[in-house]
């Protein structure tokens, strides 16, 4: 877990939760800020314990701490969020000692995170989808009413 404290600390990685946390702060819905990503990381976790699908826990984290680290390009350039998560991920874990196939697959995990076909697979990207959609808590959301997400969409049960 080296490796993501390394992403924890990584000014970059700051840099773009702060901004990301100034820019949501007066955002009635779901954040995007570090609980978030470390709900996503616990669940994915759990849920690979849990299928016995053998990922290593730091690559998990990695992509669960990066997956929406671009939501500031996304508010600010209109850049959808999935894509400025990978541009700024690539440099962040080249910074961190992740190899290039470690790379690959976090990055590539951070770009299917919001497709509805990766939510079938058993790997780090269906895992991220799963994790990203059960770390909202609508059934307890004070905006529910205003969300735009359709019902289907809403988690409305816990699992873990």
């Amino acid at each position: 877990m080296e490796q993501v404290n390394r992403i924890c600390r990584h000014p970059l990685w700051r840099e773009s939760m702060e901004q990301i946390r100034q820019l949501e702060q007066d955002r009635i819905f779901c954040r995007h800020d570090i609980a978030h990503c470390l709900d996503v990381a616990r669940l994915a976790y759990l849920e690979n314990l849990e299928k016995q699908l053998g990922l290593e826990q730091g690559l998990i984290y990695a992509a669960a701490l990066l997956h929406d680290i671009g939501r500031h390009l996304q508010y600010l350039e209109g850049l959808p969020h999935e894509q400025g998560s990978a541009e700024l991920a690539r440099s962040i874990l080249t910074d961190c000692g992740y190899s290039p196939a470690e790379q690959e697959e976090i990055v590539s995990a951070i770009l299917q995170h919001r497709l509805p076909e990766t939510g079938s697979q058993n790997d780090l990207a269906g895992l991220l989808f799963r994790a990203d959609k059960a770390s909202r808590l609508c059934m307890f959301c004070g905006a529910a009413e205003a969300c735009n997400w359709s019902q289907e969409k809403k988690n409305m049960s816990l699992k873990y």
